[in-house]
């Protein structure tokens, strides 16, 4: 069933009837940040994008440089990011028992933010930094002011346009100084999954937990492009728990869903949350 258009009066009945009555869990992607100001990769409109990846993170002093020096510019921005309504309507969710809770793809900690208790984040987050060497563990907030202090060249202008990974354009990084772990000299690196690393066994579990406790799985905002979401997916499909997906354009997993939305997820899990909680 494909319902299109914006999410009003019978076009939400679909999605409704498969939910009612039924313990969700919640998969979002970067499509449910995108109304805080957070950009997504692949929606309409998206940048084009070469994320950073493990191997030259590792390899590459000057992909380090340019990837920290980018990802400080834009942390103020990124940091000041606010929960939206869609964020709020899943943390009501949970509060009101009706949800196992959410998984996320997304970095910028709002689901956190907005109340949802119950939430694991796949791919970690940016608000902590840990040391590769030793796995000290740093607030971003804290590394932020050490980074100010070693750049004070850095300028930062009116408006930095970020990306969906927090960074922005830099166009010099080369002098760009980037501090070493205070305990052990090891390298920083933000607690988030690059491309060509694996999500933690650990958290997986933890993820596939709340799919366990669930009658239902609702994804929000994600293509289903990487795949740690399809995964998750592929966990409900299995359960045969009825699966809806709401995402402006095509997913990854449409053949899976029961219900398929092309429609925004704030508004959308606004209107589910008004029908659906007592």
């Amino acid at each position: 069933m494909t319902i299109a258009a914006e999410p009003q009066g019978s076009q939400l009945d679909g999605a409704a009837a498969v939910l009612e009555g039924r313990r969700i869990a919640f998969l979002t992607g970067a499509g449910v940040s995108t109304d805080s100001g957070i950009p997504d990769y692949r929606g309409d409109g998206a940048p084009r994008r070469t994320p950073m990846t493990i191997d030259e993170f590792l390899r590459d002093e000057l992909a380090r440089k340019r990837y920290w020096a980018g990802s400080h510019r834009g942390w103020k921005m990124f940091d000041a990011a606010q929960p939206n309504d869609g964020h709020r309507a899943i943390a009501r969710f949970e509060t009101a028992g009706v949800s196992s809770g959410v998984v996320t793809q997304n970095v910028d900690s709002l689901h956190g933010r907005a109340g949802s208790a119950r939430h694991v984040e796949l791919h970690g987050t940016l608000h902590r930094v840990v040391c590769l060497n030793c796995g000290q563990v740093y607030k971003r907030f804290d590394l932020a002011r050490r980074l100010d202090e070693l750049n004070p060249w850095l300028e930062e202008p009116d408006a930095v346009v970020i990306n969906p990974d927090g960074d922005a354009d830099v166009a010099d990084p080369s002098q760009f100084v980037i501090p070493r772990c205070d305990l052990c000299g090891g390298v920083l690196k933000p607690e988030v999954v690059f491309f060509g690393e694996v999500v933690p066994l650990t958290t997986f579990r933890l993820a596939a937990g709340l799919v366990a406790q669930a009658d239902a799985l609702v994804v929000a905002g994600s293509s289903l492009v990487v795949n740690s979401g399809i995964r998750i997916v592929e966990l409900a499909r299995r359960r045969e728990l009825p699966i809806v997906i709401i995402n402006r354009g095509a997913t990854k997993g449409d053949t899976r869903a029961t219900v398929r939305l092309d429609a925004g997820t704030t508004t959308t899990l606004a209107a589910l949350a008004s029908r659906l909680i007592p």
